[in-house]
């Protein structure tokens, strides 16, 4: 991982391979190693930039909440350093409110954009509730919270089946920092809708969707994109599909590339 800093705080990110930018931001409680399997095979052909959120992975924490426009000025600031003026943005979960963000603040710099498992839409009243109820689970029993929080993030029949993989994904949470992790609840609570964007925006646009995702409800979701030009891709599994799903998520992706 290479560094700069944005703000006096330190943001990591790795840049691999060369050709067409495309950027991969992680989810909530994730960092840029969950893009390990897919980075070998999109580096053979395209630069590859994967950017470590605030709060998460090996970048350090801003504040006390990291709003999405944060987030997203803080990858900015990565992406100017590297001199790149156009990109393909690829987000899962959280990493995809961040893109969203980013394409509404930076829109000259969009040539693509991809949503994994994610939403344009804001929290609901119900959603906000439950990130309340997340900060104070994880204040109390960080460990206990979190392994509990990833377990849930699977489709019920591959928690057996990936019972390896989702240790794995455990063991890099509980690198969280607790500040990143409530700054990032905050943040992801006040975030904007951002629909308009799926519908108005000029650039190619996809939306991976889980029909089993436990966080995201499949049909409310996939809704948003009716009527618009964002190709819709369903997998038949949970809210991680660069693990549940992971050849074929990389199959979709670069199918995506050659479009743009």
């Amino acid at each position: 991982m290479k560094h700069t800093f944005y703000k006096n705080t330190k943001i990591a990110y790795s840049d691999t391979g060369k050709g067409t930018a495309i950027v991969l931001l992680h989810g909530f409680l994730e960092n840029s190693t969950m893009w390990n399997a897919h980075v070998e095979e999109l580096a053979q052909k395209h630069r590859v930039i994967c950017v470590d959120l605030l709060g998460h992975g090996s970048t350090d924490c801003l504040g006390y909440v990291h709003t999405m426009e944060d987030m997203a000025d803080a990858v900015h600031h990565v992406l100017h350093e590297l001199k790149l003026r156009k990109v393909v943005l690829v987000g899962h979960s959280m990493g995809g409110y961040v893109a969203l963000a980013l394409a509404e603040l930076y829109p000259d710099m969009m040539k693509g954009l991809v949503l994994v498992n994610s939403t344009a839409r804001a929290d609901s009243d119900e959603r906000k509730l439950n990130r309340n109820r997340a900060i104070l689970a994880v204040k109390k029993s960080y460990i206990t919270a979190i392994r509990m929080a990833i377990a849930n993030l699977f489709s019920e029949e591959n928690r057996d089946r990936l019972v390896d993989e989702i240790e794995v994904v455990k063991e890099e949470a509980l690198k969280t920092p607790l500040q990143g992790i409530v700054a990032a609840q905050e943040g992801m609570k006040v975030r904007n809708d951002r629909e308009v964007l799926l519908h108005l925006t000029p650039y190619p646009k996809v939306l991976i969707l889980g029909e089993k995702d436990p966080v995201l409800n499949y049909e409310e979701t996939k809704d948003q994109v009716e009527n618009s030009d964002v190709e819709l891709v369903t997998f038949n599994d949970g809210h991680m599909s660069h693990i549940e799903n992971r050849d074929e998520l990389t199959k979709v992706l670069l199918g995506f590339l050659k479009k743009v």
